[in-house]
């Protein structure tokens, strides 16, 4: 048995924490915060309850196995669902594309854009099928001291970038804007994105969008009750410093807090490793790379029950240029808990907005101005300390990215990375995963 120390408690953190403690070890989770979850959380005012988070993930696989293996089964405790639709993305010029599951289905919809485009967009998307098949091991299981197989190594090794690929494939520059939109929904530049990531739309495709009614949040929740009945020793209100290191050896044998030293066997660093003197010392390419911010996120309370049926995503009239103020991407998710009469919606403001974040939305054909009753609003600094950190990871900035920034398997004698900044996707699935790699480099006690 060795003794696991996790720090933080966000998805990943509270996934390890409950794979190492279901795999026979003693296991510590440190909380600087007083609740659990990270952003897996909600926000609530005047009678509405908003995801603060995120509300759907790809790869529901993930969140079942996490489920079976570290207690009862998903199906016994949550309803995970598919979204019937992605979401819907609406362009400057009044045209529109409801994306759905299945390639038939998006096949249709991008053909009522232009004739010919399905068919395009159809093998843009086919053709992460064998990238997938090629990385999905480096997701799943721990890389080889040898190194990813060969195909892998020639992905992760190519110099091409996202942005290019979607010039060669798709010859609409609105079917770009879909294709990137879930990296520069998350601050990205698609430029700096290498073409492998892609694969993620092929994700959305095949495996569909899934989320729970209620909101997202109680994935966290049930997941923090678990804690207890696994022996977990959950500490909250604790803030870890430093890591500490075996004197004259590369190896990490605890965490330094606010309230002491915590010993350890293993740590499992489930928060920005940068933020650590000691982390930031033993992984010095972090010191090259920049977390990747969240956005500006505006929680709508609206009188009436009409609402949309999907995410709809209202594209900027300049999308693609750099730094163009009042002209930003807004993301509209509809969903959360409202009284009677009345809905909620969540909308992310990607860029600088001049104006109020209704009057936007009128402008692009969504008026709700005269329902607002309740808003709270939330720039991408309050959420960083709310959440102490940044669910999003590192900001892509071109091929080095990927050497630079942590990995699961650290080269530390002790110590693992888990968590978004492992993590070379963006998302919950690959959150989750890098606890399930880290679980089983620590092995069964």
């Amino acid at each position: 048995m060795s003794r696991v120390v996790v720090v933080g408690a966000g998805l990943a953190g509270l996934a390890a924490a409950l794979r190492c403690a279901k795999q026979g070890h003693e296991v510590v989770l440190l909380e600087r915060g007083t609740t659990l979850g990270g952003a897996l959380g909600t926000v609530a005012t005047d009678g509405f309850t908003w995801d603060a988070g995120p509300d759907r993930t790809l790869l529901p696989a993930v969140v079942r196995d996490l489920f079976r293996k570290t207690g009862r089964p998903l199906e016994r405790e949550l309803d995970l669902v598919p979204l019937e639709a992605h979401r819907e993305h609406r362009f400057p010029d009044g045209t529109a594309v409801r994306l759905e599951a299945g390639r038939a289905a998006a096949i249709r919809a991008v053909e009522t854009l232009s004739p010919g485009l399905g068919r395009a967009w159809a093998a843009h998307v086919g053709s992460y099928a064998s990238t997938w098949e090629a990385l999905r091991p480096t997701f799943e299981h721990p890389v080889p001291d040898a190194g990813p197989g060969e195909e892998a190594a020639r992905l992760l090794r190519s110099r091409a970038s996202l942005a290019r690929s979607l010039r060669r494939a798709l010859p609409d520059p609105r079917l770009r804007a879909v294709a990137a939109h879930p990296f520069v929904a998350d601050g990205h530049d698609p430029r700096e994105v290498p073409a492998w990531a892609g694969l993620v739309t092929y994700l959305e495709q095949t495996f569909g969008t899934w989320t729970l009614p209620g909101g997202l949040a109680l994935l966290g929740e049930h997941l923090a009750a678990r804690l207890p009945l696994r022996g977990v020793d959950v500490r909250t209100g604790v803030r870890v410093t430093d890591l500490r290191v075996e004197p004259g050896r590369r190896a990490v044998r605890g965490v330094v807090t606010d309230a002491g030293d915590v010993d350890a066997d293993v740590v499992l660093l489930a928060t920005d490793p940068r933020t650590l003197p000691v982390g930031a010392a033993l992984l010095p390419g972090l010191r090259r790379t920049l977390p990747a911010l969240p956005p500006r996120v505006v929680h709508l309370g609206l009188e009436g029950s009409e609402t949309l049926d999907a995410e709809t995503v209202l594209h900027p009239v300049h999308e693609g240029r750099r730094g163009r103020p009042g002209d930003p991407l807004l993301v509209v998710r509809p969903g959360g808990t409202a009284p009677a009469g009345r809905t909620a919606w969540t909308v992310h403001v990607r860029g600088t907005l001049l104006e109020d974040v209704p009057t936007a939305l009128a402008r692009h054909g969504l008026d709700v101005r005269d329902r607002v009753v309740a808003t709270l609003d939330r720039s991408p600094t309050e959420l960083v300390s709310a959440w102490h950190g940044t669910p999003l990871g590192v900001r892509w900035a071109g091929p080095r990215t990927l050497a630079q920034r942590a990995e699961v398997r650290t080269g530390v004698d002790g110590l693992h990375v888990v968590g978004a900044h492992a993590a070379a996707l963006p998302g919950l699935p690959f959150a989750g995963l890098t606890a399930a790699v880290a679980a089983e480099l620590v092995g069964k006690a």
